[in-house]
């Protein structure tokens, strides 16, 4: 079902990459670059929630994303970005945001993969069956300097918590800000 010749693992460095994504705050499409969120050897950059989702107009989509928009100022608070993340046009996320009450509530940048590359980068990317093409739903969390810290998959019918991300980005932050001496249970 996935093809994981080449995927990140924990401890991998996120390469450094062009996304496009729907930006509700500006109503447009931009550009992302992972490189802007990630600077090696400092302290500078941001922590970046991969949140990945089978498609728009879905089912339970909608929920997570909206959950997520719901907890978005406390990622931003704690320096991070939320990147949501299906195998959509940026032009599909757009439509979905203009239509959907839950998804206009979601103010952080919403990735298009219709190739699938980010998708087969992280491991969640269905290449055959009634699904495929579709990512299945998968939550990752890489650290200022670009490290994969966590990884999450679950089968697309069962949804996921913003809260659990939460707490695991802020345990994450924890052990990093304590120099990786100390763990959080």
């Amino acid at each position: 079902m996935h093809d994981d010749c080449d995927t990140i693992r924990i401890g991998d460095q996120l390469p450094e990459m062009t996304l496009s994504a729907y930006d509700p705050i500006k109503d447009k499409t931009v550009k992302i670059k992972t490189a802007d969120y990630h600077e090696k050897g400092k302290s500078k950059g941001k922590w970046v929630v991969f949140m990945f989702y089978p498609a728009d107009f879905t089912f339970i989509c909608p929920t997570e994303l909206e959950e997520m928009a719901g907890l978005y100022p406390e990622f931003q608070k704690l320096g991070a970005e939320v990147l949501s993340v299906s195998c959509d046009t940026a032009f599909v996320h757009k439509a979905w945001h203009d239509n959907s009450p839950a998804i206009k509530k979601v103010k952080y940048p919403m990735v298009a993969d219709p190739t699938g590359i980010l998708a087969k980068l992280f491991g969640v990317y269905i290449n055959d069956g009634d699904d495929a093409g579709l990512a299945l739903r998968g939550t990752f969390i890489v650290d200022p300097e670009g490290t994969l810290k966590t990884i999450e998959i679950h089968d697309n019918s069962v949804g996921r918590s913003a809260k659990e991300t939460l707490r695991k980005l802020k345990a994450a932050k924890f052990v990093r800000d304590n120099g990786g001496i100390q763990v959080c249970p």
